[in-house]
């Protein structure tokens, strides 16, 4: 449901003592923003936007914890607006509606715009999302949505093409050690009257584990406040120690349906083409320290082996399908070394994309030219009826002729003789498969000259 925009706009310093420390901790002002300073630095687009007072509906992408909310609560106190915020998971068409009833009567009685603040706007479904259209397009509306997930899959075009998005990103370690500093030092909405201190090895320590992400730092933060137990003076010290009693895990930035998830089975697939043993380590590592699906990563490596790989080493085909079956048998974290086996394997190996090229064009030809009939001779003739009608007849048995080989046409009437697979320079592709498939090409050439002629059977 759509609730009044006051709790989600209010100044972070009235909001209640138990309210949870990120939350207490938001900035109340641009000036305070840390981070993102494509987009809140001085000139920068979003400030020149909040100082003139002249809001574009707009969509912040970025991961969580990177400062989405609060760049929406500090447009929600630009003045002439009045602020209201959507959750994307209880809301529906009917509050859409409600809102924008509001919107308008807000606006000719008081000359004020309607900022509708929507967290998770890639959960509206298509209906919520059209709902929205007509009043963002007549300026009724002033969209600002809140998304982890690429907008570009998950807003539909006609409402996407009438936002802004402003994407953002990780924070870095300097952001997160200065956000750190602030809350162990305020007192009234931080841990200042906690007496809570981190040494400075461990501070670098819960930075690292926090991987950009503002809120999990905070609550990481609160979490020590409570549970370290002072010492004799009242301090309550963290060391690095201490720290990883609490924190035993990275967390990693990882998600298993986002985008996040295939911009790293990109970079894995990436590596290994790019033959870097090293890096589809690291990508491997990192998808399956993050919780991806085993089975996932040994399909895409079979996809590697066939895609990248091909005939310059078909034995890596073998591999990546044994990898596989290795991982189904073992499971996590034992069947982690057979894929580990599998990356650096497939990215050793010569590499040639040969046969999908070939099969590209394959498709290029099949669609350019339709359903072309299978000529008589290459037709299997089961019934007397098939074989008068000429199925099978003056089709030419390869093992009757010397070297069990002799020139045929097996391709449909009209396509001439096309070359669909070219083989690569590289390894065994190379040393077997090139030499041969010239062989047998100059051969069919010769036959098929002797055949024009007349002296073919």
């Amino acid at each position: 449901m759509a609730t009044d925009g006051a709790d989600l706009f209010a100044t972070p310093g009235a909001e209640p003592p138990r309210a949870p420390l990120a939350d207490r901790m938001r900035p109340c002002s641009l000036a305070e923003v840390v981070g993102q300073e494509h987009l809140t630095g001085p000139g920068a687009v979003l400030r020149r936007a909040m100082d003139s007072g002249d809001l574009p509906s707009l969509i912040f992408w970025g991961p969580p914890g990177s400062g989405k909310t609060t760049l929406a609560r500090l447009l929600g106190q630009v003045p002439g607006y009045r602020a209201v915020h959507f959750s994307a998971v209880l809301a529906g068409v009917k509050d859409v509606r409600r809102v924008a009833q509001e919107a308008a009567v807000s606006r000719r009685s008081h000359g004020q715009r309607t900022l509708l603040f929507i967290d998770e706007v890639h959960r509206f479904n298509k209906a919520q999302q059209d709902a929205l259209l007509p009043h963002v397009e007549s300026g009724t509306i002033v969209l600002v949505g809140a998304t982890t997930e690429n907008p570009s899959f998950e807003v539909n075009s006609a409402l996407l093409s009438r936002c802004h998005v402003f994407a953002l990103g990780r924070l870095a370690a300097e952001h997160l050690r200065l956000l750190a500093h602030r809350a162990l030092e305020d007192a009234q909405r931080g841990l200042g009257a906690s007496g809570l201190q981190v040494e400075p090895a461990a501070l670098e320590a819960l930075v690292e584990v926090s991987d950009g992400d503002a809120r999990q730092l905070y609550n990481a933060l609160e979490t020590l406040a409570s549970v370290v137990e002072p010492d004799a003076q009242g301090r309550r010290v963290v060391d690095r120690a201490g720290l990883r009693k609490l924190k035993g895990r990275v967390a990693l930035a990882t998600d298993r349906a986002g985008e996040e998830h295939f911009n790293l089975i990109s970079a894995l697939h990436k590596s290994v083409r790019g033959s870097d043993p090293d890096a589809a380590l690291y990508w491997l590592a990192r998808m399956l320290e993050g919780g991806q699906d085993p089975l996932y990563v040994a399909r895409r490596m079979v996809r590697m082996a066939s895609e990248d790989i091909g005939l310059a080493d078909p034995a890596a085909l073998t591999f990546a399908l044994s990898a596989k079956d290795a991982v189904h048998f073992l499971g996590l974290p034992e069947g982690a070394l057979a894929l580990a086996q599998a990356a650096v394997y497939l990215a050793l190996a010569p590499k040639s994309n040969s046969v999908e090229v070939a099969y590209n064009r394959v498709r290029e030809c099949v669609g350019r030219t339709g359903s072309r009939p299978v000529p008589l001779h290459l037709r299997n003739a089961p019934t007397d009826l098939m074989k008068d009608l000429g199925y099978g007849r003056a089709y030419r048995y390869p093992h009757d002729f010397p070297g069990r080989w002799v020139a045929e046409n097996y391709l449909p009437d009209g396509l001439g003789s096309p070359r669909f697979y070219e083989p690569s320079d590289q390894g065994r592709e190379a040393r077997l498969w090139a030499q041969h498939v010239e062989r047998i090409r100059l051969a069919r050439r010769l036959q098929q000259g002797v055949d024009a002629q007349g002296g073919g059977e």
